[in-house]
């Protein structure tokens, strides 16, 4: 079964022509999943079995052992960074645009048809809906490894032994679908329709969290990457839950959420900054200086991009909000004036001695007007 188009679009009845733009945009999940399952049954075939598990399995590792009767546990496997995790992150990038696709059909599709929103606010809807998915499950895969290497209470762990920092499974498969997430983001701008104007936040979004999880990852410093990505997605999930709840919220119940956000925000930033220069520029010893300062200049930028991008939206909220109050001002005023002009354009229908001497005396104006009427 075909899934249906999101981000608002309208499905029509006419079939397009094959591998047209329209054709390949509505049935976009159904061809991905068709070239993700060339993949899936090359694994199973003998003479492809090696070149496809290149792009499914993880590669280069550098320990561990299958369990055998010698050793029933079995090792362990430890993996390091290489060129072959490029293959990895092609194949989840299209599980990504596959779960993508679900994930607005099924579940965020529903939900928009009962709010009844506007296009620029199932827009954001969309975006958010997206977004609240990966950061939770980043947050709590995140949470997760850093209980599993002992980082909290012994911050030691990020820098000893660099650059010898063999990933688990599980903390590698994090960073490859990371990689493969912020990859799937500039395809889906082509299947989601998104208009011109509205695609350079979301290209500067996917290219700057591809570049700096991949030099990160590929550089040896996925142990503080880990413990600095769990703390902002923390933060991101938390901006876009609200933002959901401000779309929903018609009636303006929650407005003051955003106050919590701005304080998370802020601890979050300060947080990331001093763990990055205690980690980069203090602790680690044996690096190079070129890795230093690329290093901190891009967490350090950008913070500074992110700090910078919130001052901006606040001072623009609170345009708007003054724009808003003096317009609503505006508004009263003009209703005020309106009713003395109606009684005014009233009294001058008479007469001017009958205004006159309406003015004097209440008394003689409706007796002028008894005379009229008569």
């Amino acid at each position: 079964m075909a899934i249906k188009a999101g981000m608002g679009r309208k499905s029509s009845n006419k079939n397009p022509p094959f591998f047209s733009h329209e054709f390949v945009i509505q049935n976009h999940a159904d061809i991905v999943s068709c070239v993700a399952m060339i993949f899936v049954v090359a694994i199973m075939l003998q003479p492809t079995q090696s070149l496809a598990s290149t792009f499914v399995a993880l590669r280069h590792n550098v320990s561990g052992a299958d369990p055998s009767q010698e050793n029933p546990m079995g090792v362990q496997y430890l993996y390091t960074a290489g060129w072959k995790d490029a293959c990895a992150v092609f194949f989840y990038t299209l599980i990504c645009i596959i779960m993508h696709a679900i994930l607005q059909e099924y579940i965020l599709d529903k939900i928009s048809k009962k709010l009844h929103l506007s296009k620029f606010k199932l827009s954001r809807f969309n975006e958010s809906g997206q977004l609240v998915v990966f950061y939770v499950m980043s947050f709590l895969w995140g949470v997760d490894l850093v209980i599993r290497e002992q980082y909290f209470g012994n911050l030691q762990r990020l820098w000893e032994g660099y650059p010898d920092h063999p990933m688990i499974f599980l903390h590698k498969m994090f960073f490859v679908i990371q990689l493969a997430y912020y990859a799937h983001m500039l395809p889906e701008l082509y299947f989601q329709k998104v208009k011109k104007d509205e695609q350079k936040p979301k290209i500067q979004h996917a290219v700057c969290g591809l570049s700096i999880i991949g030099v990160a990852y590929f550089l040896g410093f996925q142990r503080i990457a880990l413990v600095l990505l769990t703390l902002h997605y923390f933060c991101e999930f938390v901006a876009h839950s609200f933002q959901i709840v401000d779309i929903v919220d018609k009636e303006g119940k929650f407005s003051k959420l955003h106050l919590v956000h701005s304080g998370l925000f802020i601890l979050t930033r300060f947080g990331t900054m001093v763990l990055s220069v205690l980690t980069l520029f203090y602790s680690i010893d044996n690096i190079s200086q070129a890795k230093r300062i690329l290093m901190l200049s891009m967490v350090l930028g950008l913070q500074g991009y992110l700090f910078f991008d919130f001052i901006s939206n606040v001072l623009r909220s609170k345009r708007e909000s003054s724009t808003e109050e003096r317009t609503k001002v505006t508004v009263s005023s003009a209703n005020k004036t309106e009713k003395p002009k109606k009684l005014k354009k009233k009294e001058s229908d008479l007469p001017e001695a009958d205004q006159n001497s309406a003015q004097s005396s209440p008394k003689a104006a409706s007796n002028v007007r008894k005379v009229k009427a008569k």
